[in-house]
């Protein structure tokens, strides 16, 4: 008997401490449409619905040899920050907030404004240095002038000043959530996007980022690995992230990773990074359409409905496939799969894939 080629999967959660509590979450909503007996708790959070030197140095963190680039594509408007600002931008704050100067340095902060008018190698070098002074900075001292740093903007924002130019907000936002938090500084380093639903980020291996809200769609290299220092419950590895980060500045924008239109489809953009480990597919089908054919692939992929009520057939299988909101679908390589909108409503689905 033939092995299936197409057919539903089930997915677990992951209740991450970062995640959104209860019917709040995406990822709650996408598992209850999808298992009629899946139970929500509110009070329970709900997160994501599922290199060599690191793993030999420490396998019960970094569980295998693979590097691990990801993208991101924004379901709402989304929130998040990645790789390190144009370092004038990184000089601005340095005057602006004497916190983070403070914890930085003289001779550091002096070095990367000297770095400006040098080459990259020297800005590079520079860069390093500042972030792993604060980074590498004692806890106490951390707690110290962050306490400093919130009162300060509070007291500025109670007298109806706008502290936009320093992020106020986002810093007393991030303080609430993970109070004395040496990564709550890192807003005055890293590049903050704020993406509309439909844009995306990527992020190559060792660019430095953290997700900050709203929902979204992520893909990645097959890989567990992920070295943290700030703003997570998780296993805090300090020494190697400052090893390890690639330390090349670049405004905000550069960072947003367009999707192409296909050619062949109306309905499809088609986000490709510069990695051969997997290509995100988008398909948005009006209501209007009864019938949409999902592109054969020479890969196997996995199709995840967010919005939308269809049945599946495909040559190779003996019954349709029922799928709605939350759905998930394995598709094998060479595969044609036919879609008919059982719900004359919108439709959308997000296609994992490896293009060949």
């Amino acid at each position: 008997m033939a092995a299936q080629r197409v057919f539903p999967l089930s997915c677990v959660v992951q209740q991450y401490a970062w995640g959104k509590m209860g019917s709040n979450s995406e990822v709650a909503r996408l598992l209850a449409s999808s298992d009629p007996l899946a139970q929500i708790s509110e009070d329970k959070p709900y997160a994501e619905e599922l290199a060599e030197k690191l793993h030999l140095q420490a396998p019960q963190h970094y569980p295998d040899a693979n590097h691990k680039p990801e993208m991101a594509i924004a379901l709402t408007p989304f929130q998040g920050l990645c790789g390190f600002r144009p370092v004038e931008e990184i000089v601005t704050f340095l005057t602006k907030v004497p916190e983070f100067h403070f914890l930085i340095g003289d001779n550091a902060a002096a070095q990367l404004k000297q770095s400006l008018s040098q080459d990259p190698e020297a800005v590079t070098s520079a860069l390093r240095s500042c972030f792993s002074h604060l980074m590498k900075s004692e806890k106490k001292v951390v707690v110290e002038q962050l306490n400093l740093l919130v009162k300060r903007i509070s007291q500025q924002v109670a007298a109806g000043n706008n502290m936009e130019d320093i992020c106020g907000e986002l810093l007393l936002q991030l303080h609430q959530q993970y109070p004395g938090d040496i990564g709550c500084f890192a807003i005055y380093f890293l590049n903050l996007l704020t993406l509309k639903p439909g844009e995306a980020m990527f992020l190559e291996a060792n660019v430095p980022h953290a997700y900050l809200k709203g929902d979204c769609v992520e893909c990645m290299a097959c890989s567990d690995n992920t070295v943290r220092a700030g703003l997570t419950p998780k296993f805090i590895d300090v020494p190697t992230l400052c090893e390890m980060l690639s330390y090349t500045p670049s405004p905000s924008q550069d960072r947003l990773f367009p999707p192409a239109r296909s050619l062949e489809d109306p309905y499809l953009s088609i986000y490709d990074p510069p990695v051969p480990d997997f290509t995100v597919m988008k398909m948005e089908v009006p209501g209007s359409v009864t019938e949409y054919k999902v592109l054969a692939l020479d890969s196997a992929s996995i199709l995840l409905v967010v919005q939308g009520t269809v049945t599946a057939s495909t040559p190779t299988a003996q019954a349709t496939i029922p799928l709605k909101r939350g759905g998930v679908l394995f598709i094998g390589a060479n595969e044609s799969v036919s879609l008919k909108l059982t719900v004359p409503k919108d439709l959308l689905m997000f296609r994992a894939c490896c293009l060949l």
